[in-house]
């Protein structure tokens, strides 16, 4: 598995390379946004560790400029921000997690284990939910005829619920689900990914698939929102 750090504080650049190297991964590291997103797009990576607060390019505009040139290589932003607001504003760029520094070097491993297992998963049977669709192994999701385009993290949060169909899921359910366990922050970030999901696959199709159970999770109809 090959790995590209773009992170302009050297020092913590070369420690998680020197890390995930002993973990086994192949990894490479670039100091700008603007020579991370050059190598990004040539180099054929299976997932990018991208810092928000780069010289030249920040991380919000590397990760959208990957997104619309059709590059899906799972993204794992690091950041001193915090806050809802600057993680809504990576999610929206195409980014698939996100943590915030200083962060457990067990936590980051983890997560970047997480979002490499569900980017090579296969075999799963698609999940038909009226005109929903929801395929593991292709990770790919249509309503109707056309096709939605998810993140790796909003496709994870989408599946689980999709395999539940019907039931409540707790926020608690879909946190170790999806961040298996490691995620150690506001659980309120699974409403991030909800209203994405929202805004994606029921607004523009006149839909409402999932509901809100207050004090209780998330339930997707089983019909899809039909």
């Amino acid at each position: 598995m090959r790995l590209l750090i773009v992170e302009d504080e050297r020092r913590l650049a070369a420690s998680l390379a020197g890390g995930l190297t002993a973990e086994g991964f192949v990894v490479e590291t670039v100091h700008d946004g603007a020579e991370g997103l050059h190598r990004a797009l040539g180099g054929g990576y299976d997932l990018i560790l991208l810092d928000i607060m780069l010289p030249g390019m920040n991380g919000y505009r590397v990760c959208a400029a990957l997104r619309a040139a059709g590059d899906e290589t799972p993204i794992l932003m690091l950041t001193a921000k915090d806050g809802e607001y600057d993680e809504a504003e990576g999610l929206d760029t195409g980014a698939d997690d996100y943590l915030t520094k200083p962060f457990s070097y067990v936590v980051l491993v983890a997560r970047v284990r997480a979002l490499l297992r569900r980017r090579t998963r296969g075999g799963a049977p698609a999940i038909v939910l009226g005109d929903l669709r929801v395929d593991p192994a292709a990770r790919r999701v249509h309503r109707g005829e056309v096709e939605v385009e998810l993140t790796a993290k909003e496709f994870a949060v989408l599946e689980h619920l999709a395999s539940n169909a019907g039931r409540v899921v707790s926020k608690a359910q879909i946190i170790e689900a999806v961040w298996d366990l490691a995620y150690g922050g506001d659980p309120n970030i699974v409403e991030v990914y909800v209203s994405a999901l929202r805004r994606k696959l029921d607004v523009p199709f006149g839909r409402r698939s999932i509901t809100t159970v207050r004090g209780a999770g998330y339930r997707l109809a089983r019909d899809g929102g039909a």
